[in-house]
């Protein structure tokens, strides 16, 4: 374990009867950092954020989290940690204020009020949880799990159910609690949100890590072909297309009529775009697709057995 990690899992194993859900997991979340856990449904990417939290007993293996074991101290390791599962819920009558002042820490935390605001429900404080939209009851869990000033957040699902102005409010805030020191673990299916927030990102299967890394380290490694397409100016050099096809990080150069297309690493985007420009031949119509993360899941996952 290195001396910043502030999660460490060594051979998780989790099993419900004879269907193996974790098998040997070995994970590590750093301390200030903001870590995605990815994977398709029945990964286990949930059953491992639940055993972090001590919420489920594994079968087998180590755990820490922020120095404790989740199972055997679950007691001290509470008051540092925050939580937004998957699967929660709150008494149909409780009102949003309610719930605020019942998960409050009594030694002070965050300013519940300030976080309703932040959200975008300051005007339902009165509002029992039963009359809340599924978008809100998810901003509602995540001010719960951000009340108290948690060192590791856990967050499941972050943005189910938001529509895209409050995804990228969520997405801010969770940029804002990271910048002040708290880590953040994030299970979620959307890639583009774990490429958007995440400082790494650890693809499971079936139990297991695939790989991990950055999320530009995990497109180099399994999605880094780029491709740039433009229609052949009049006039164009003749050896431009030769050029272009001896440029660093080009695959290869095809050609159907004036319609160009170059293959690549994602660095040929600029080679071409300078090249195009030193030929005097700058295309009107000039189109780039750059692999992104959810090329790399679907080469990864897809590639494995």
């Amino acid at each position: 374990m290195g001396s910043t990690d502030v999660v460490t899992v060594r051979g998780l194993r989790k099993a419900y009867g004879n269907r193996v859900v974790v098998d040997g997991l070995d994970l590590d979340v750093p301390a200030g950092e903001i870590v995605g856990l990815l994977g398709a449904n029945g990964a286990g990417k949930t059953t491992t954020v639940e055993c972090v939290q001590g919420l489920r007993k594994p079968d087998g293996g180590a755990l820490r989290v922020l120095g404790f074991d989740p199972v055997s101290e679950a007691g001290r390791l509470r008051p540092h940690l925050g939580s937004q599962l998957q699967e929660s819920g709150l008494p149909d009558r409780l009102r949003v204020g309610e719930a605020v002042s019942l998960f409050g820490s009594p030694r002070g935390g965050s300013d519940g009020s300030a976080l309703l605001d932040q959200f975008g429900l300051g005007a339902r404080r009165r509002s029992a949880f039963a009359t809340l939209s599924g978008g809100e009851r998810q901003r509602l869990f995540l001010v719960l799990a951000l009340l108290n000033k948690p060192r590791l957040v856990i967050l499941d699902e972050l943005t189910t159910g938001l529509d895209p102005a409050a995804r990228r409010g969520v997405w801010a805030a969770m940029r804002q609690l990271n910048e002040g020191g708290t880590t953040v673990l994030l299970v979620t299916h959307e890639v583009d949100e774990a490429q958007a927030l995440c400082d790494r990102v650890i693809v499971m299967r079936s139990g297991r890590v695939l790989d991990a890394g950055a999320p530009a380290d995990l497109v180099n490694r399994h999605a880094a072909v780029a491709t740039v397409q433009f229609t052949l100016p009049p006039g164009s050099p003749a050896g431009l297309l030769d050029e272009l096809g001896r440029l660093d990080g080009v695959s290869g150069v095809g050609r159907d009529g004036p319609l160009v297309t170059v293959r690549g690493h994602r660095r040929i985007v600029a080679h071409v775009g300078a090249a195009l420009v030193r030929w005097s031949s700058v295309p009107d119509d000039l189109s780039v697709r750059v692999p992104s993360l959810e090329d790399a899941m679907i080469e990864l996952i897809g590639g494995q057995s």
